[in-house]
């Protein structure tokens, strides 16, 4: 994995755009179950397209993974690799 931080998000708070900069503001659940940052996704305005269509490849491979994977009466896998990881 390359150098950097490792933030653990599991919901958008904040969106804005300035000097052709995205500002994402991400956010976790906190201990009384209420949003709270988790970190700052600072992306080009040109790359955010190309950045969310691969999150949406990503999506899609997921589901296909788990329609693969687990039969309707099973539980999916919890845990599968992309990418040759």
């Amino acid at each position: 994995m390359p150098p950097g931080a490792t933030i653990f998000a599991d919901g958008l708070l904040d969106a804005s755009v300035q000097h052709g900069v995205v500002r994402l503001t991400l956010g976790r659940l906190g201990a009384d179950n209420k949003p709270v940052p988790a970190g700052l996704l600072v992306v080009p305005l040109v790359q955010l397209a190309a950045l969310t269509q691969g999150m949406g490849r990503l999506m899609q491979q997921i589901e296909a993974k788990i329609k693969e994977a687990a039969p309707p009466t099973e539980s999916a896998p919890d845990s599968f690799t992309f990418g040759g990881r």
